[in-house]
């Protein structure tokens, strides 16, 4: 998949983020959907099993060893099921473009303060026991692919076989510009990455032949405790990077939809994943939520997982009738992310709220 077109589309961006700013106009899809969204007991469905997560501080003024040890153990003692971390660079002074790529966005302040998302999960990996391990997401071209398979690999190794992967393509132009990777070529990095992990984690002797990387025959070991290897999943709202979890990943991680769009979009992925040849069953769904409590009532229109608790818990009914197989929480850029205090606090309420 080339690095032009749809993937670098600006105008797409702001499509999106409107699309996730207005939950209502969202909800005006097909009448089915309309009618399965809004059937009571498919906010209240039984037997549906949604695991649910939890960021560690690696981002924002709370970001320390002392916090991410902290909040690490009590999500494993909580019986939390897995355990996240995400990804910043910097934060530019002039941004070029807004958060998330979409123009007059601003990017969040706590995002000047950045601690490693692989290192941060090694640490996390050493001070825990039962809980996954998770990124959400690295920026994946901003990477050698072959020096982060072995970096993926370790953590897998030794967090006895914990590990899973989310990746995204990055937004930020200053971000690619630090790296010395044109922004232009992520879409092509991001393939011929996965292609090359999947190469790396599944042969021995490994040979790869690709347009960025190239491995002459080598043994590589030793191979993820994961057969074949840990699941790969994917961040995406453009129809380029859709299309690249339906025929590579293991599964998408959105963030920031409306229930209704996000339902739309997973059958577009699922849909795609059939056309390829693929079981669309083996996805996997795993949804994040930047979550701001309040203790006032979101207006109409509101972010998904923002306002009181009764909205936010009335969220994850929504999400877990949907079918996602995990929600996991990040208070990172929400009212409840300022202080390792309230960190502490929110996971422990938003455990209650899920139930």
């Amino acid at each position: 998949m080339g690095s032009h077109g749809v993937e670098n589309d600006s105008t797409l961006r702001e499509a999106v983020f409107r699309m996730r700013v207005d939950a209502v106009e969202r909800a005006q899809l097909t009448s089915g959907v309309r009618r399965q969204l809004r059937a009571p007991r498919a906010i209240t469905i039984e037997g549906v099993a949604m695991k649910l997560g939890f960021n560690v501080p690696n981002l924002g003024p709370a970001a320390s060893p002392e916090n991410v040890i902290k909040i690490a153990q009590k999500a494993e003692e909580l019986g939390y099921d897995s355990i996240w971390t995400t990804e910043r660079l910097l934060v530019p002074v002039n941004p070029k473009a807004g958060y998330g790529g979409m123009a007059g966005v601003p990017i969040p302040e706590q995002y000047k303060v950045q601690l490693d998302p692989l290192d941060t999960l090694s640490v996390v990996a050493a001070v825990t026991k039962r809980a996954r391990l998770g990124t959400s997401v690295l920026d994946l071209p901003f990477y050698n692919a072959a020096l982060l398979a072995r970096r993926l690999t370790t953590l897998d190794v030794f967090s006895g076989g914990r590990l899973t992967i989310g990746f995204g393509v990055g937004w930020c132009p200053e971000e690619f510009d630090a790296v010395g990777v044109s922004i232009h070529q992520r879409g092509k990095r991001a393939d011929e990455a996965l292609d090359m992990f999947k190469a790396i984690w599944t042969k021995d002797p490994v040979e790869f032949q690709g347009s960025i990387w190239k491995i002459p025959p080598s043994y590589i070991q030793p191979k993820p405790v994961q057969k074949p290897h840990p699941p790969i999943l994917m961040a995406a709202f453009a129809p380029a990077a859709m299309k690249r979890i339906a025929t590579k990943a293991d599964g998408w991680l959105p963030v920031g939809l409306p229930v209704p769009a996000m339902k739309q979009m997973w059958e577009g992925i699922q849909g795609m994943a059939k056309e390829a040849g693929r079981d669309p069953s083996k996805l996997q769904l795993i949804v994040r939520a930047n979550f701001s409590i309040s203790p006032e009532t979101g207006p109409e229109g509101r972010f998904i997982f923002t306002g009181s608790e009764e909205q936010i818990k009335q969220d994850i009914a929504d999400v877990r009738a949907m079918g996602a197989d995990e929600l996991h929480f990040d208070p990172t850029t929400g009212a409840q992310g300022g202080t390792a205090q309230r960190w502490s606090e929110s996971i422990e309420r938003i455990r209650e709220l899920a139930g």
